[in-house]
């Protein structure tokens, strides 16, 4: 039973945190991870270079989560510590992502943080009674 309940939790991931990259020339997407356990989501991106100057994350009107970059490239720098480039492959310009966020969690209360190469977002869960909270019931007439 846990094996398939394995095999299941992709497709969820995918209807939940639904994402999509926004094609841009000369973009490099960086890895995503999702993991849960049972006070939150967390979603790590690797951006190795980057700094939090470099991040925004914000929640739109339709309970999604969008995460943006950019980083200003020093394209105009032909040399660096007296070597000439004759090769330049690895730098993020810029990209987003996009994730629908689940029901259940409190948007007030999340957070982000830049660490050694990785953002790191952190979406912790309402509980039950909390969501309840949010609910309306609406007399019928």
């Amino acid at each position: 039973r846990r094996f398939t309940e394995q095999n299941w939790l992709p497709s969820v991931f995918n209807d939940i945190f639904g994402n999509e990259w926004t094609p841009r020339a000369g973009m490099t997407a960086p890895s995503v991870n999702i993991l849960e356990d049972e006070q939150e989501y967390k979603i790590e991106v690797a951006a190795p270079g980057m700094t939090k100057d470099d991040f925004n994350v914000l929640i739109n009107e339709g309970n999604e989560m969008v995460i943006s970059m950019e980083k200003k490239s020093e394209s105009e720098e032909k040399e660096k510590d007296g070597k000439r480039y004759l090769r330049r492959e690895f730098s993020y310009s810029n990209y987003k992502r996009t994730f629908t966020l689940p029901d259940n969690v409190d948007k007030a209360n999340i957070a982000a943080k830049v660490d050694n190469g990785m953002l790191t977002v952190s979406l912790p869960k309402m509980k039950e009674e909390e969501m309840m909270k949010n609910c309306r019931c609406i007399e019928v007439k």
